[in-house]
């Protein structure tokens, strides 16, 4: 099928997916680039596919339309020379027994976020569970900056009082990142179940949250006090993942 008018209803439809509230209200979002489509097929969300005219399908199978160059740069913010975009449909994920956590409580920046939620494949964490002033995953920075991997990993939103006590019932050691009344992350010699929390970039973790910490760690560091969010969750997602060995 062939769509060349940026007026089309469903050019418009398309269109309202850049908004939350939209993004919200029908489950659904936009990828751009061929690397995050076949993500997204591959986690049974892609659900159509817009490729610009004169372009081969990049996934088939799946309902396809052909659009305007035009047509695209109204469907994304993002300076790019793309020639696909997929509309997809949220994945549906649940809370489990999962023994390896990522918290994040307030982090705001789509890099700091898309690369956490990398981190978090690379080192085998199970589920990240954000609080609810995190930044919209399928916001399309973040989606850029996971490379896909959201499509691969529980990713819950929820209020993380009410989340996190359970969470400790259930079994699992929370573990805070703290510049103060904290121990080094190298005295951490052996781990079980457990979440690491991480914080927002310039206020760090709540003092409500904090307080449901069973241990608060930090890195030790030759220079500075602290280190971007989305580094230091690499570094101690690292060392926990090492500790399995």
């Amino acid at each position: 099928m062939e769509i060349t008018s940026i007026h089309n209803p469903k050019v418009k439809a398309w269109a309202k997916l850049k908004e939350k509230k939209y993004r919200d209200q029908t489950q659904m979002f936009l990828v751009a680039g061929e690397h995050l489509i076949q993500e997204a097929q591959k986690a049974g969300c892609l659900s159509e596919l817009l490729v610009c005219k004169g372009i081969d399908p990049v996934i088939d199978g799946v309902t396809t339309y052909e659009v305007t160059k035009e047509i695209l740069r109204k469907l994304t913010s993002l300076t790019s020379s793309e020639n696909s975009i997929g509309v997809c449909r949220m994945p549906q994920h649940t809370f489990a027994q999962w023994e390896r956590i990522i918290v994040l409580d307030g982090v705001q920046d789509p890099g700091n976020m898309g690369t956490i939620i990398r981190n978090a494949i690379a080192f085998n964490y199970q589920a990240v569970i954000l609080s609810t002033d995190c930044v919209d995953i399928y916001n399309e920075k973040v989606i850029r900056a996971t490379q896909g991997a959201l499509f691969h990993l529980p990713i819950l939103r929820c209020d993380l009082t009410k989340q996190l006590p359970q969470l400790k019932q259930a079994g699992i050691t929370l573990y805070a990142t703290a510049l103060r009344q904290s121990v080094s992350l190298q005295s951490i010699r052996e781990v079980h179940r457990h979440a690491l929390i991480f914080g927002n970039e310039g206020s760090g973790i709540k003092a409500e949250i904090m307080a449901l910490a069973d241990h608060c760690i930090k890195i030790e560091m030759a220079a500075f006090e602290s280190l971007n969010v989305a580094v230091a969750s690499g570094i101690c997602m690292y060392y926990f993942y090492q500790l399995q060995f």
